[in-house]
């Protein structure tokens, strides 16, 4: 068949089954194979991989197939998780290969619902993780109402906030124990800091007190442009305690000094390398990477997390985690698997919320914990 014959043949397909290349093939499309990718219209079934699309990155650089299904064998391939919208429902066929260690790992539910902290019979408050949360302002309180909410509900723990919006804050969450200083907190196991704290000297030095304090980090927001701008505030941090970055593109941009381009999970190594820290770079497919090149990506439900507040929720839910005493490479993947299906049970197929992602933790952990068999 010709292409000039295109038409006459696809466009009257009820299946297209895509072989065009395979997963050892880089690059866009071909003019030939993207002109009759034009005339089709009926399911696509994708064998290994959508054409077009980059095995290792995901990447679309050009003319490419968009599969309504895939199917692969083996093994999961990154491309799989990284272009979920490219990949349509994945399909793994075990041909019995012998495989090593996966370069890039996905948490499901039962690895999640396995680490999160619910209390034990001689659990307490304390026991269970005390967090400190630096977030927020007196003009701009709802970061610190979010990051406060979201770890009250992620744990059974304990949850202190010190900051100018502690009156706020404390009208919203009775439980947690407001301070209008990070001086004044008290014993923490972890803190979350950053969401709204402005980027001046006020800013700066609580930054420097709070990874001075040799206790687990989460910086969000703010926190990530104060590193990127003043980086001797890390000389507060002793080598030795654990950090997440929770960077956006922006933000990685400012640390990194140029955008995260293609390669999403190799920029995160690369920050994660350079920073002696966890990153969880946020975007439409979460990359999580540690220091020691462990490498998760978390696939969406859908684009509901895109809303303004957002991050401040997941930074929350990190800090919670970080306090209960999970390793914070796993603590940042399991926030962010959490953080996904919240926003996508409080969307339920219409736009939501900061404030709805939040209202949603509760069902969603109840979701992972207590599964309806």
């Amino acid at each position: 068949m010709s292409v000039e014959d295109g038409p006459q043949w696809i466009g009257r397909a009820d299946l297209v089954i895509d072989g065009i290349v395979g997963i050892s093939a880089r690059g866009p499309l071909r003019p030939d194979a993207a002109a009759l990718l034009e005339h089709v219209s009926s399911p696509v079934l994708a064998v290994d991989l959508p054409s077009g699309v980059d095995p290792d990155t995901g990447a679309v650089d050009g003319p490419a197939v968009v599969a309504d299904r895939t199917v692969t064998f083996g093994a999961l391939k990154p491309v799989h998780a990284l272009a979920p919208a490219s990949c349509g429902e994945v399909a793994l066929v075990d041909i019995g290969l012998s495989l090593d260690d996966p370069d890039l790992r996905r948490l499901d539910t039962a690895d999640v619902a396995t680490a999160w902290p619910v209390p034990g019979q001689d659990d307490d408050k304390y026991s269970q993780g005390v967090v400190g949360v630096a977030a927020g302002s007196a003009t701009y309180p709802g970061a610190a109402v979010l990051a406060a909410g979201a770890a009250v509900r992620a744990t059974s723990g304990l949850v202190r906030y010190a900051g100018h919006a502690a009156d706020v804050v404390r009208g919203h969450w009775p439980e947690v124990i407001a301070t209008g200083s990070v001086t004044d907190a008290g014993r923490v196991q972890a803190w979350v800091v950053g969401p709204g704290i402005g980027t001046g000297h006020e800013g700066r030095d609580v930054l420097r007190f709070v990874l001075g304090r040799g206790v687990p980090v989460c910086a969000d927001a703010d926190a990530t442009t104060i590193i990127a701008r003043s980086p001797d505030v890390l000389d507060a941090r002793d080598p030795d305690t654990p950090l997440v970055l929770t960077p956006h593109a922006g933000e990685f941009e400012r640390l990194m000094g140029s955008p995260p381009g293609a390669d999403r999970v190799e920029a995160a190594r690369s920050a994660a390398r350079k920073y002696d820290a966890v990153v969880l770079l946020k975007g439409h497919c979460t990359v999580v990477a540690a220091p020691d090149g462990r490498a998760l990506v978390n696939t969406p439900r859908g684009s509901w997390l895109a809303t303004a507040g957002s991050g401040d929720v997941l930074s929350g839910l990190v800090g919670a985690l970080l306090a209960a005493g999970l390793d914070p490479w796993l603590a940042a993947g399991a926030a962010a698997h959490v953080h996904s299906l919240a926003g996508s049970l409080a969307a339920d197929g219409a736009p939501t919320s900061a404030s709805g992602i939040l209202g949603a933790v509760p069902a969603a952990l109840r979701s992972l914990l207590s599964p309806v068999s």
